[in-house]
């Protein structure tokens, strides 16, 4: 049981993948060793937690990455410019808009995209810490609900869900 908790949190900690692939993995692939509660407990414990580390460790990342003149000079000024862009709809949206974007468990979004954004437009780490929280159990609830759906015999095996999911796990 210690190597697949182990395991869960190796294929969490994937960037782009992180628990939309954990989970079906637990669900599919180790239900032998794992029960699906704890699969998802872990896999959601792990997405938290790597959301909370990317989101501290960017400053000092940021503050290393200026130091060299071609990043502070050709870098740092589009990072900048996105933010102005994106600012006015943090403010609207808040955290929520970021838990969103963190819990749509399609590609390119997730606690590593949302924890980058999130630093640059400037979000403090309490509104982060909530955002992450929230949108890593959006992300869960809806990758679980379709493993079950799939689990379960609900969604066919040939239907284009369970191919995309399955066809992962192969």
């Amino acid at each position: 049981m210690i190597y697949a908790v182990l395991w869960l949190i190796a294929v969490t900690m994937i960037p782009a993948l992180e628990l939309r692939a954990s989970i079906p993995v637990g669900i599919f692939k180790m239900a032998e060793q794992v029960s699906w509660p704890i699969v998802v407990l872990v896999c959601v414990v792990a997405n938290v937690i790597l959301g909370w580390i990317v989101f501290l460790v960017m400053g000092p990342v940021f503050t290393f990455l200026r130091r060299w003149g071609w990043f502070d000079r050709r870098i740092w000024p589009i990072l900048e410019k996105t933010q102005h862009k994106i600012h006015p709809y943090v403010e609207k949206y808040g955290e929520i808009g970021v838990a969103v974007f963190i819990g749509i468990p399609l590609p390119g979004s997730g606690v590593y995209t949302g924890a980058f954004g999130s630093y640059l437009l400037g979000l403090d780490r309490r509104k982060f810490a909530i955002a992450n929280v929230i949108g890593v159990l959006i992300a869960a609830a809806a990758v679980t609900g379709v493993c079950m759906l799939i689990l379960h015999g609900a969604v066919g095996e040939e239907s284009w869900i369970a191919k995309l999911f399955m066809k992962k796990m192969h």
